[in-house]
Protein backbone atom coordinates (compact mmCIF):
# COMPACT_ATOMS: atom_id res chain seq x y z
CA UNK A 1 0.00 0.00 0.00
CA UNK A 2 1.33 3.47 -0.90
CA UNK A 3 2.07 5.09 2.46
CA UNK A 4 2.52 8.52 0.83
CA UNK A 5 -1.16 8.84 0.08
CA UNK A 6 -3.43 10.61 2.61
CA UNK A 7 -4.85 8.21 5.17
CA UNK A 8 -8.54 8.30 6.09
CA UNK A 9 -9.73 6.43 9.16
CA UNK A 10 -13.46 5.72 9.45
CA UNK A 11 -14.74 4.65 12.86
CA UNK A 12 -17.99 2.72 12.58
CA UNK A 13 -19.25 0.34 9.89
CA UNK A 14 -22.89 1.34 10.13
CA UNK A 15 -24.74 3.09 7.34
CA UNK A 16 -22.82 6.36 7.61
CA UNK A 17 -19.38 4.76 7.76
CA UNK A 18 -20.19 2.27 5.04
CA UNK A 19 -21.36 4.94 2.59
CA UNK A 20 -18.31 7.07 3.37
CA UNK A 21 -16.01 4.11 2.64
CA UNK A 22 -17.86 3.29 -0.59
CA UNK A 23 -17.40 6.86 -1.78
CA UNK A 24 -13.63 6.55 -1.23
CA UNK A 25 -13.27 3.27 -3.13
CA UNK A 26 -10.46 3.48 -5.74
CA UNK A 27 -9.76 7.10 -4.83
CA UNK A 28 -6.17 8.33 -4.11
CA UNK A 29 -6.45 7.67 -0.37
CA UNK A 30 -5.78 4.74 1.96
CA UNK A 31 -8.82 3.94 4.09
CA UNK A 32 -8.93 2.07 7.39
CA UNK A 33 -12.45 1.12 8.50
CA UNK A 34 -12.66 0.28 12.23
CA UNK A 35 -15.59 -1.37 13.98
CA UNK A 36 -16.19 -3.51 17.07
CA UNK A 37 -17.95 -6.08 14.85
CA UNK A 38 -16.69 -7.67 11.65
CA UNK A 39 -20.05 -7.20 9.94
CA UNK A 40 -22.50 -4.50 8.91
CA UNK A 41 -25.99 -4.93 10.40
CA UNK A 42 -29.15 -4.01 8.51
CA UNK A 43 -30.74 -2.56 11.63
CA UNK A 44 -34.28 -1.97 10.25
CA UNK A 45 -34.82 -5.75 10.36
CA UNK A 46 -33.40 -6.42 13.84
CA UNK A 47 -36.90 -6.86 15.20
CA UNK A 48 -37.49 -9.72 12.74
CA UNK A 49 -34.49 -11.57 14.16
CA UNK A 50 -35.85 -10.93 17.66
CA UNK A 51 -39.24 -12.37 16.69
CA UNK A 52 -37.93 -15.50 14.92
CA UNK A 53 -38.76 -14.40 11.37
CA UNK A 54 -35.16 -14.13 10.13
CA UNK A 55 -31.82 -15.70 10.92
CA UNK A 56 -29.12 -13.29 12.17
CA UNK A 57 -26.92 -14.02 9.14
CA UNK A 58 -29.66 -12.76 6.82
CA UNK A 59 -29.38 -9.18 8.03
CA UNK A 60 -25.60 -9.08 8.60
CA UNK A 61 -22.89 -8.83 5.96
CA UNK A 62 -19.13 -9.20 6.59
CA UNK A 63 -17.26 -5.92 6.16
CA UNK A 64 -14.29 -7.63 4.52
CA UNK A 65 -16.60 -9.21 1.94
CA UNK A 66 -18.06 -5.82 1.03
CA UNK A 67 -14.62 -4.36 0.23
CA UNK A 68 -12.60 -7.43 -0.72
CA UNK A 69 -12.10 -6.21 -4.31
CA UNK A 70 -11.03 -2.71 -3.26
CA UNK A 71 -7.29 -2.45 -2.66
CA UNK A 72 -7.39 0.91 -0.88
CA UNK A 73 -9.88 -0.19 1.81
CA UNK A 74 -8.75 -2.15 4.85
CA UNK A 75 -10.77 -3.12 7.91
CA UNK A 76 -9.81 -3.48 11.55
CA UNK A 77 -11.81 -5.32 14.22
CA UNK A 78 -11.29 -3.35 17.41
CA UNK A 79 -12.58 -0.71 19.84
CA UNK A 80 -11.39 2.89 19.73
CA UNK A 81 -10.47 3.92 23.28
CA UNK A 82 -8.86 7.34 22.72
CA UNK A 83 -8.52 10.07 20.09
CA UNK A 84 -5.50 12.38 20.17
CA UNK A 85 -6.87 15.02 17.78
CA UNK A 86 -3.87 17.32 18.29
CA UNK A 87 -1.41 14.72 16.95
CA UNK A 88 -3.93 12.91 14.73
CA UNK A 89 -3.55 9.53 16.47
CA UNK A 90 -6.20 7.10 17.70
CA UNK A 91 -5.75 4.23 20.17
CA UNK A 92 -7.50 0.96 19.30
CA UNK A 93 -8.02 -1.98 21.64
CA UNK A 94 -7.66 -5.32 19.84
CA UNK A 95 -8.15 -8.23 22.19
CA UNK A 96 -5.47 -7.94 24.87
CA UNK A 97 -3.29 -5.43 23.05
CA UNK A 98 -3.45 -1.83 21.98
CA UNK A 99 -2.55 -0.21 18.65
CA UNK A 100 -1.91 3.39 17.68
CA UNK A 101 -3.07 4.44 14.23
CA UNK A 102 -2.26 7.75 12.54
CA UNK A 103 -4.63 9.57 10.24
CA UNK A 104 -4.77 12.58 7.96
CA UNK A 105 -8.56 12.66 8.01
CA UNK A 106 -10.95 11.05 10.48
CA UNK A 107 -14.64 10.24 9.97
CA UNK A 108 -16.68 9.38 13.08
CA UNK A 109 -19.77 7.28 12.36
CA UNK A 110 -20.51 5.39 15.57
CA UNK A 111 -24.23 6.08 15.68
CA UNK A 112 -26.29 6.15 18.86
CA UNK A 113 -27.09 4.19 22.00
CA UNK A 114 -30.37 3.79 23.95
CA UNK A 115 -31.24 6.48 26.48
CA UNK A 116 -33.44 6.05 29.53
CA UNK A 117 -33.93 9.80 30.02
CA UNK A 118 -32.28 9.82 33.43
CA UNK A 119 -33.95 6.60 34.61
CA UNK A 120 -30.89 4.40 34.28
CA UNK A 121 -32.27 2.03 36.93
CA UNK A 122 -34.70 0.78 34.24
CA UNK A 123 -31.76 -0.71 32.35
CA UNK A 124 -31.42 -3.63 34.78
CA UNK A 125 -34.77 -5.12 33.79
CA UNK A 126 -35.06 -3.84 30.20
CA UNK A 127 -34.16 -5.47 26.91
CA UNK A 128 -32.85 -3.28 24.08
CA UNK A 129 -32.95 -3.70 20.32
CA UNK A 130 -29.98 -1.83 18.84
CA UNK A 131 -27.55 -4.60 17.91
CA UNK A 132 -27.61 -8.13 16.57
CA UNK A 133 -26.75 -9.47 20.03
CA UNK A 134 -29.70 -7.53 21.44
CA UNK A 135 -32.02 -9.18 18.93
CA UNK A 136 -30.74 -12.67 19.73
CA UNK A 137 -31.05 -12.02 23.47
CA UNK A 138 -34.65 -10.86 23.06
CA UNK A 139 -35.49 -13.90 20.94
CA UNK A 140 -33.95 -16.23 23.53
CA UNK A 141 -35.78 -14.44 26.31
CA UNK A 142 -39.21 -14.69 24.66
CA UNK A 143 -38.83 -18.36 23.76
CA UNK A 144 -37.40 -19.29 27.17
CA UNK A 145 -40.29 -17.63 28.98
CA UNK A 146 -42.82 -19.51 26.86
CA UNK A 147 -41.09 -22.79 27.69
CA UNK A 148 -41.27 -21.96 31.40
CA UNK A 149 -44.83 -20.65 31.23
CA UNK A 150 -46.21 -23.86 29.78
CA UNK A 151 -45.19 -25.68 32.99
CA UNK A 152 -46.00 -22.87 35.44
CA UNK A 153 -48.87 -23.72 37.85
CA UNK A 154 -49.41 -20.20 39.19
CA UNK A 155 -51.85 -18.49 36.81
CA UNK A 156 -50.67 -14.96 37.66
CA UNK A 157 -47.00 -15.80 37.13
CA UNK A 158 -47.79 -17.62 33.88
CA UNK A 159 -49.70 -14.65 32.47
CA UNK A 160 -46.90 -12.28 33.44
CA UNK A 161 -44.48 -14.54 31.59
CA UNK A 162 -46.51 -14.22 28.40
CA UNK A 163 -47.05 -10.46 28.64
CA UNK A 164 -44.60 -8.18 26.87
CA UNK A 165 -44.41 -4.42 27.33
CA UNK A 166 -42.85 -2.39 24.53
CA UNK A 167 -42.12 1.25 25.36
CA UNK A 168 -41.72 3.74 22.53
CA UNK A 169 -44.20 4.84 19.88
CA UNK A 170 -41.73 5.26 17.03
CA UNK A 171 -41.26 2.85 14.11
CA UNK A 172 -39.10 0.44 16.15
CA UNK A 173 -41.68 0.21 18.91
CA UNK A 174 -44.58 -0.34 16.50
CA UNK A 175 -42.73 -2.90 14.40
CA UNK A 176 -41.54 -4.83 17.46
CA UNK A 177 -44.94 -4.85 19.17
CA UNK A 178 -46.74 -6.01 16.04
CA UNK A 179 -44.21 -8.74 15.25
CA UNK A 180 -44.20 -10.07 18.83
CA UNK A 181 -47.99 -10.22 18.85
CA UNK A 182 -48.02 -12.22 15.61
CA UNK A 183 -45.32 -14.55 16.97
CA UNK A 184 -47.32 -15.13 20.14
CA UNK A 185 -50.74 -15.61 18.59
CA UNK A 186 -50.01 -17.16 15.18
CA UNK A 187 -47.06 -19.41 16.02
CA UNK A 188 -46.30 -20.10 19.67
CA UNK A 189 -49.91 -20.50 20.81
CA UNK A 190 -50.30 -23.34 18.30
CA UNK A 191 -47.35 -25.25 19.74
CA UNK A 192 -48.19 -25.15 23.48
CA UNK A 193 -51.51 -26.89 23.31
CA UNK A 194 -51.60 -28.74 26.64
CA UNK A 195 -51.89 -25.45 28.55
CA UNK A 196 -54.10 -22.50 27.64
CA UNK A 197 -51.85 -19.44 27.24
CA UNK A 198 -53.22 -15.90 27.47
CA UNK A 199 -50.75 -13.68 25.65
CA UNK A 200 -50.64 -9.89 25.74
CA UNK A 201 -48.50 -7.31 23.98
CA UNK A 202 -48.73 -3.76 25.36
CA UNK A 203 -47.25 -0.68 23.70
CA UNK A 204 -46.55 2.32 25.96
CA UNK A 205 -45.91 5.83 24.61
CA UNK A 206 -45.47 8.94 26.77
CA UNK A 207 -46.83 11.27 24.05
CA UNK A 208 -50.58 11.43 23.34
CA UNK A 209 -49.93 10.00 19.86
CA UNK A 210 -47.72 7.54 17.99
CA UNK A 211 -45.13 8.34 15.29
CA UNK A 212 -44.45 11.96 16.27
CA UNK A 213 -43.05 13.18 12.89
CA UNK A 214 -45.97 11.77 10.86
CA UNK A 215 -49.20 13.55 9.82
CA UNK A 216 -52.23 13.12 12.09
CA UNK A 217 -54.03 10.81 9.65
CA UNK A 218 -51.12 8.37 9.55
CA UNK A 219 -50.72 8.51 13.32
CA UNK A 220 -54.36 7.57 13.73
CA UNK A 221 -54.06 4.89 11.04
CA UNK A 222 -51.12 3.34 12.87
CA UNK A 223 -53.05 3.32 16.15
CA UNK A 224 -56.10 1.72 14.54
CA UNK A 225 -54.02 -0.97 12.82
CA UNK A 226 -52.13 -1.82 16.02
CA UNK A 227 -55.35 -2.22 17.96
CA UNK A 228 -57.01 -4.19 15.17
CA UNK A 229 -54.09 -6.60 15.33
CA UNK A 230 -54.61 -7.10 19.07
CA UNK A 231 -51.88 -4.93 20.60
CA UNK A 232 -52.95 -2.90 23.63
CA UNK A 233 -51.83 0.73 23.41
CA UNK A 234 -51.32 3.13 26.34
CA UNK A 235 -50.79 6.75 25.28
CA UNK A 236 -49.87 9.80 27.32
CA UNK A 237 -48.34 7.96 30.27
CA UNK A 238 -44.63 7.10 30.46
CA UNK A 239 -43.06 4.26 32.38
CA UNK A 240 -42.52 5.27 36.01
CA UNK A 241 -41.06 2.16 37.65
CA UNK A 242 -39.63 -1.12 36.39
CA UNK A 243 -39.24 -4.27 38.48
CA UNK A 244 -38.36 -7.83 37.52
CA UNK A 245 -42.01 -8.87 37.40
CA UNK A 246 -43.96 -5.69 36.68
CA UNK A 247 -44.00 -2.33 34.92
CA UNK A 248 -45.71 0.68 36.51
CA UNK A 249 -46.90 3.65 34.44
CA UNK A 250 -47.09 7.27 35.57
CA UNK A 251 -50.90 7.10 35.67
CA UNK A 252 -50.73 4.30 38.24
CA UNK A 253 -51.36 1.38 35.90
CA UNK A 254 -49.45 -1.71 36.98
CA UNK A 255 -48.68 -4.29 34.28
CA UNK A 256 -47.46 -7.70 35.52
CA UNK A 257 -44.72 -8.64 33.07
CA UNK A 258 -41.24 -10.13 33.02
CA UNK A 259 -40.39 -8.47 29.70
CA UNK A 260 -39.83 -4.80 28.95
CA UNK A 261 -38.50 -3.96 25.48
CA UNK A 262 -37.03 -0.45 25.53
CA UNK A 263 -37.47 1.42 22.24
CA UNK A 264 -38.21 4.85 23.68
CA UNK A 265 -35.25 6.87 22.51
CA UNK A 266 -31.56 7.13 21.71
CA UNK A 267 -28.68 9.51 22.33
CA UNK A 268 -25.41 10.14 20.53
CA UNK A 269 -22.52 7.69 20.76
CA UNK A 270 -20.25 8.35 23.78
CA UNK A 271 -17.29 8.36 21.39
CA UNK A 272 -18.13 12.04 20.79
CA UNK A 273 -16.86 12.84 24.28
CA UNK A 274 -13.30 11.99 23.19
CA UNK A 275 -13.12 15.19 21.13
CA UNK A 276 -13.56 17.48 24.17
CA UNK A 277 -16.09 19.78 22.53
CA UNK A 278 -19.42 20.91 24.08
CA UNK A 279 -22.14 18.49 23.04
CA UNK A 280 -25.69 19.37 22.10
CA UNK A 281 -28.81 17.84 23.63
CA UNK A 282 -28.93 14.10 23.48
CA UNK A 283 -25.14 13.93 23.62
CA UNK A 284 -24.90 14.80 19.92
CA UNK A 285 -21.71 16.18 18.41
CA UNK A 286 -22.11 19.61 16.72
CA UNK A 287 -20.87 19.70 13.13
CA UNK A 288 -20.65 22.26 10.36
CA UNK A 289 -22.82 21.92 7.23
CA UNK A 290 -19.77 20.37 5.54
CA UNK A 291 -19.89 17.53 8.16
CA UNK A 292 -16.69 18.79 9.80
CA UNK A 293 -16.53 18.78 13.58
CA UNK A 294 -16.44 22.33 14.94
CA UNK A 295 -12.92 23.40 16.01
CA UNK A 296 -11.41 19.98 15.18
CA UNK A 297 -9.60 20.28 11.80
CA UNK A 298 -9.46 17.13 9.72
CA UNK A 299 -12.25 15.41 11.69
CA UNK A 300 -15.68 14.76 10.18
CA UNK A 301 -18.71 13.17 11.83
CA UNK A 302 -21.91 11.75 10.36
CA UNK A 303 -25.19 10.14 11.31
CA UNK A 304 -26.97 9.75 14.64
CA UNK A 305 -24.07 11.00 16.74
CA UNK A 306 -24.11 14.44 15.09
CA UNK A 307 -26.11 17.62 15.59
CA UNK A 308 -26.80 19.85 12.61
CA UNK A 309 -29.81 22.11 12.21
CA UNK A 310 -31.84 22.40 9.01
CA UNK A 311 -33.17 25.61 7.49
CA UNK A 312 -36.03 25.74 10.00
CA UNK A 313 -33.67 25.49 12.97
CA UNK A 314 -34.52 21.87 13.78
CA UNK A 315 -31.81 19.21 14.08
CA UNK A 316 -31.76 16.65 11.32
CA UNK A 317 -33.46 13.43 12.49
CA UNK A 318 -31.49 10.40 13.61
CA UNK A 319 -32.42 8.35 10.54
CA UNK A 320 -30.53 6.01 8.23
CA UNK A 321 -30.91 8.16 5.07
CA UNK A 322 -29.39 11.13 6.91
CA UNK A 323 -26.39 9.00 7.93
CA UNK A 324 -25.95 7.65 4.40
CA UNK A 325 -26.05 11.07 2.77
CA UNK A 326 -23.77 12.65 5.38
CA UNK A 327 -21.31 9.76 4.99
CA UNK A 328 -21.09 10.36 1.25
CA UNK A 329 -20.75 14.11 1.76
CA UNK A 330 -17.94 13.75 4.31
CA UNK A 331 -15.95 11.56 1.93
CA UNK A 332 -16.57 13.91 -1.01
CA UNK A 333 -15.48 16.92 1.04
CA UNK A 334 -12.28 15.17 2.08
CA UNK A 335 -11.50 14.56 -1.58
CA UNK A 336 -12.34 18.19 -2.37
CA UNK A 337 -10.06 19.41 0.42
CA UNK A 338 -7.23 17.22 -0.87
CA UNK A 339 -7.65 18.59 -4.39
CA UNK A 340 -8.07 22.19 -3.40
CA UNK A 341 -11.72 22.21 -4.40
CA UNK A 342 -14.73 23.71 -2.68
CA UNK A 343 -16.45 21.72 0.05
CA UNK A 344 -20.22 21.40 -0.24
CA UNK A 345 -22.78 21.88 2.55
CA UNK A 346 -25.26 19.19 3.53
CA UNK A 347 -28.65 19.18 1.84
CA UNK A 348 -30.91 16.38 2.98
CA UNK A 349 -32.91 14.63 0.27
CA UNK A 350 -35.89 13.42 2.27
CA UNK A 351 -37.69 10.56 0.54
CA UNK A 352 -40.18 10.15 3.36
CA UNK A 353 -40.64 7.50 6.02
CA UNK A 354 -42.60 4.35 6.72
CA UNK A 355 -43.32 1.85 9.48
CA UNK A 356 -44.74 -1.65 9.34
CA UNK A 357 -47.10 -2.90 12.03
CA UNK A 358 -47.76 -6.49 11.01
CA UNK A 359 -48.83 -8.53 8.04
CA UNK A 360 -50.75 -6.32 5.60
CA UNK A 361 -50.49 -3.43 8.06
CA UNK A 362 -48.21 -0.39 7.66
CA UNK A 363 -48.12 3.36 7.16
CA UNK A 364 -45.94 5.24 4.68
CA UNK A 365 -45.31 8.91 3.98
CA UNK A 366 -43.66 8.95 0.56
CA UNK A 367 -41.59 12.09 -0.07
CA UNK A 368 -43.58 13.64 2.79
CA UNK A 369 -46.44 14.11 0.35
CA UNK A 370 -48.15 10.80 -0.43
CA UNK A 371 -49.83 9.09 2.52
CA UNK A 372 -50.32 5.32 2.34
CA UNK A 373 -51.78 2.91 4.85
CA UNK A 374 -52.63 -0.76 5.07
CA UNK A 375 -51.70 -3.32 2.41
CA UNK A 376 -50.25 -0.87 -0.14
CA UNK A 377 -48.00 0.72 2.49
CA UNK A 378 -46.95 -2.76 3.62
CA UNK A 379 -45.95 -3.74 0.06
CA UNK A 380 -43.97 -0.50 -0.29
CA UNK A 381 -42.17 -1.26 2.97
CA UNK A 382 -41.30 -4.80 1.83
CA UNK A 383 -39.97 -3.60 -1.53
CA UNK A 384 -37.82 -0.83 -0.05
CA UNK A 385 -36.18 -3.08 2.52
CA UNK A 386 -35.44 -5.84 0.02
CA UNK A 387 -33.81 -3.34 -2.36
CA UNK A 388 -31.62 -1.77 0.33
CA UNK A 389 -30.54 -5.04 1.98
CA UNK A 390 -26.89 -5.86 1.25
CA UNK A 391 -26.03 -8.94 -0.79
CA UNK A 392 -28.01 -10.99 -3.31
CA UNK A 393 -27.95 -14.07 -1.07
CA UNK A 394 -29.38 -12.07 1.83
CA UNK A 395 -32.14 -10.60 -0.33
CA UNK A 396 -33.10 -14.02 -1.68
CA UNK A 397 -33.15 -15.65 1.76
CA UNK A 398 -35.17 -12.83 3.29
CA UNK A 399 -37.66 -12.89 0.41
CA UNK A 400 -38.13 -16.66 0.70
CA UNK A 401 -38.62 -16.39 4.46
CA UNK A 402 -41.16 -13.59 4.08
CA UNK A 403 -43.16 -15.58 1.52
CA UNK A 404 -43.04 -18.68 3.74
CA UNK A 405 -44.11 -16.72 6.81
CA UNK A 406 -46.93 -15.03 4.94
CA UNK A 407 -48.56 -18.20 3.62
CA UNK A 408 -47.87 -20.51 6.56
CA UNK A 409 -48.03 -18.11 9.54
CA UNK A 410 -44.80 -19.81 10.64
CA UNK A 411 -41.52 -18.50 12.05
CA UNK A 412 -38.77 -20.97 11.30
CA UNK A 413 -35.91 -19.56 13.40
CA UNK A 414 -37.22 -20.58 16.82
CA UNK A 415 -33.99 -21.70 18.46
CA UNK A 416 -32.72 -20.76 21.91
CA UNK A 417 -29.03 -19.92 22.09
CA UNK A 418 -26.95 -19.09 25.13
CA UNK A 419 -27.91 -15.62 26.30
CA UNK A 420 -25.56 -12.78 27.04
CA UNK A 421 -27.76 -11.84 29.99
CA UNK A 422 -29.87 -14.44 31.70
CA UNK A 423 -33.34 -12.98 32.14
CA UNK A 424 -35.27 -16.22 32.60
CA UNK A 425 -37.78 -16.29 35.41
CA UNK A 426 -37.46 -18.36 38.54
CA UNK A 427 -40.83 -18.69 40.16
CA UNK A 428 -40.89 -18.46 43.94
CA UNK A 429 -43.02 -21.12 45.58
Amino acid sequence: MNTQRPRVIIIGAGFGGLFAARTLVNKPVDVLLIDRSNFHTFTPLLYQVATCALDPSEIAYPVRTIFRKNQNIRSLLGTVIAIDYANKIIDVQIGGRQLQERYDYLILATGSIPTYFGNDAFREHALELRTLNDAINLRNHILSLFEQATWEEDDAVREAMTTIVVTGGGPTGLETAGAIYELYNHVLNREYLHREMHTRVILVEMQPHLLAPYPDKLRQAALEQLRSLGVEVHLGSPVKEVAKDQVTLANGTVIPSYTLVWAAGVKGSPLAEMLSVPLQRGGRLPILPTAEVIERPGIYAVGDMTYLEDASGQPYPMLIPVAQQQGELAAQNILAEMGGGEKRPFHYHDRGSMATIGRRRAVAWIYNKIQLRGFIAWLAWLALHLITLLGFRNRLNVFVNWVWNYFTYDRSVRIILEQGRDKTVKSEK
